[in-house]
């Protein structure tokens, strides 16, 4: 999943305009990226909310015109009129950093289009979400936080098969906290749903690839990136959220081609659906590596 930030503020790969965006999409989608992740307002650390008009006049351009191109494109956002409008751009994914919780309007929206919706566990709003990373076991909490929206989606009328989840790392969590989840991404996939990794380029990475200068860049954690892109293949998971796409495309070929052949049988990937209809699959989509 290739990071597409039609926002002027993200912390990495920030695009004013959508232009810019899209491509920097194309870009992505040539560089291997089976899936386009549109996003309209930024969710870094310490990040405020922007209106909704704004975020709509950011995300459908780019969204209609990177699915023109024949890109199979979800859209970032925590906003059921946002998502609405995307799928009627021709979107396949509803990518919710909310877990479906900031609008109680996305889950209804999500089942009546019969698509797929990644749903993440997170500790409320990015302007102050750092100042909640308290846990006293936090990948107890996360699996519970994750069920729990299991159970929501469900009893939303959402399909099992449509549901992602996703740990939410750096989202109300410290580098610690992040590294315990990615140490337990086994358990993690344990939860029978395909599962989401985002880890490019944040600051925890940034904080271990430190030196006298200080963290270490956002642009300089991308090989990091891609070995963590190797454990997350081998856990089982489902995709990686990446800004530089094909170093992590590479670290996938290695990791299947380790494998083997994977045994016949139904694929883990939720449908993914437009309000017309089923749409393309995205390109030779890796299967999730089984141990």
């Amino acid at each position: 999943m290739g990071v597409v930030n039609a926002t002027p503020d993200s912390f990495s790969d920030a695009h004013p305009t959508a232009r810019q965006a899209i491509d920097h999409g194309l870009g992505l989608f040539a560089d291997g990226a089976d899936l386009l992740d549109v996003g309209g307002e930024s969710t870094r650390p310490g990040a405020g909310r922007v209106d909704l008009d704004v975020e709509l006049a950011r995300v459908v351009p780019v969204v209609r015109e990177l699915v023109a191109a024949g890109a199979a494109v979800s859209v970032d956002t925590t906003r059921a009129r946002v998502a609405e409008a995307a799928l009627a751009a021709g979107a396949v994914l509803v990518n919710d950093v909310s877990g479906g919780t900031a609008d109680h309007a996305m889950l209804p929206l999500v089942a009546a289009a019969g698509c797929g919706i990644v749903l993440m566990h997170w500790q409320g709003l990015s302007v102050d979400m750092q100042a909640r990373a308290v846990y006293a076991d936090v990948v107890r909490e996360v699996l519970d936080a994750l069920r729990d929206r299991l159970g929501a989606a469900s009893a939303a009328g959402i399909a099992e098969e449509q549901v992602i989840l996703d740990p939410g790392l750096g989202f109300g969590k410290t580098a610690e906290h992040n590294w315990a989840l990615l140490r337990a991404l086994p358990e993690i996939t344990g939860l029978r749903r395909p599962v989401l990794v985002g880890a490019s380029r944040k600051s925890f990475l940034g904080a271990l690839l430190a030196d006298s200068r200080g963290p270490r860049p956002p642009a300089g954690r991308d090989a990091a990136t891609a070995a963590l892109t190797v454990l997350a293949a081998q856990a089982g998971a489902w995709a990686v959220r990446v800004h530089d796409v094909a170093p992590s495309v590479d670290a996938v070929r290695v990791v299947e081609a380790l494998q083997g052949p994977q045994p016949a049988g139904p694929r883990r990937v939720p449908p993914l659906h437009t309000p017309h209809g089923i749409a393309p699959q995205p390109r030779e989509t890796p299967q999730p590596v089984r141990r």
